[in-house]
């Protein structure tokens, strides 16, 4: 989500507002950003200059790899080129430069094309921590629902080959995900993710999440949300043979994306310890445990965002309510089987305990 400024804000997103606003007034790349603004405003250069041209179709794999970054941060970037016009979707994956009707073509990505810069060779060495974050992440949330593990910063950083900062930078936003906590000693340890907390954090979802969206229902662009529509449906439709990528995205466009919008930036930051439910699905299901053959959300995405194309505030929140009531036994059952059936991460920076 994107509601916090500061250390979260550069995690995931900061509101489309203000990244449109900073990129209509300074185009070149500022060091000081986020990882995902940056390559935001290389792609944007790129399309602008006729570099990547009408109907090119953009993948955020060849795309982070050019870019020297995880998928996550290229990931963002496509996203706000969507809500910014510059990209659509279409039948087929990833994301095609211009508007709908142009003629798809499909083409490798050079460096080239991005005319990189000197000033931009330091992206991958300067947010070093987000090279490394997702690897960390599913590691940390497979010890979570194992019970509680010390976590090393120091090995951590060892292990990564990077810095202390990079590594301290690291914990600090799994900490304000509510996954690893300090002890009465200041030493780093997993917050056991088990049934009880699962049913504990749903609660407090159940309560703010309804309420948050249909804070954020008037401010939330009805285009936006009919392309989020159009995902969930190329989704479905392909369904149990969509990738972990693809479900994550749309848990992305319903629970950050949508929420963002919500004036309440108090209530959005009560949610954020709750993001760890997110991130346990997200490394988990299709990857550690089989993708289920009924799908696990979709058709209850589906009856949120036809409430929220209709208008309707009350069904919304009545909608994502029942979702999340829905979704709770669902991801205490995942939990239990992933338990059941994977051993805890053999890594060096955490050890049991």
């Amino acid at each position: 989500m994107a509601w916090e400024a500061g250390h979260y804000r550069s995690l995931i997103h900061h509101q489309p507002g203000r990244a449109v606003q900073r990129i209509n007034n300074d185009i070149d790349i500022g060091k000081s950003d986020p990882l995902y603004e940056r390559q935001l405003r290389i792609l944007r250069r790129s399309i602008e200059k006729g570099l990547l041209g009408d109907g090119l179709v953009l993948l955020e794999g060849p795309l982070a790899q050019i870019l020297g970054s995880s998928r996550m941060p290229t990931r963002r970037a496509l996203s706000q080129l969507l809500e910014l016009g510059l990209v659509h979707r279409f039948e087929g994956r990833g994301y095609a430069v211009g508007r709908e009707g142009c003629e798809i073509r499909r083409a490798e990505i050079t460096p080239d094309m991005l005319d990189l810069g000197p000033d931009e060779e330091f992206l991958r060495k300067h947010f070093a921590w987000e090279i490394i974050f997702e690897t960390v992440e599913r590691t940390i949330i497979y010890c979570s629902a194992f019970g509680r593990f010390r976590v090393n910063e120091l090995e951590l950083a060892r292990q990564f080959d990077v810095g202390r900062t990079v590594a301290r930078d690291v914990m600090t936003r799994l900490q304000s995900l509510g996954m690893i906590e300090k002890d009465s000693r200041q030493r780093w340890a997993t917050v056991p993710l088990d049934a009880e907390r699962v049913a504990n954090l749903y609660e407090i979802r159940g309560q703010l999440e309804p309420l948050a969206l249909k804070r954020a229902l008037p401010k939330i662009s009805p285009t936006l949300v009919r392309q989020m529509r159009s995902r969930l449906d190329e989704v479905i439709a392909v369904y149990p043979s969509a990738t972990p990528s693809d479900m994550d995205d749309l848990e992305f466009d319903l629970h950050t994306r949508c929420l963002m919008h919500c004036p309440n930036k108090e209530m959005l930051s009560a949610l954020l310890r709750t993001r760890c439910l997110l991130t346990l699905s997200k490394h988990v299901l299709g990857s550690a445990i089989v993708m289920p053959e009924a799908d696990p959300f979709l058709a209850e995405h589906r009856r949120i965002f036809d409430a929220m194309l209709a208008g309707d505030a009350d069904a919304t929140a009545s909608a994502m309510s029942d979702h999340l009531e829905s979704a709770c036994p669902k991801v205490v059952e995942r939990l239990a089987t992933f338990v059941e059936t994977n051993d805890p991460p053999d890594e060096t920076f955490v050890v049991a305990i």
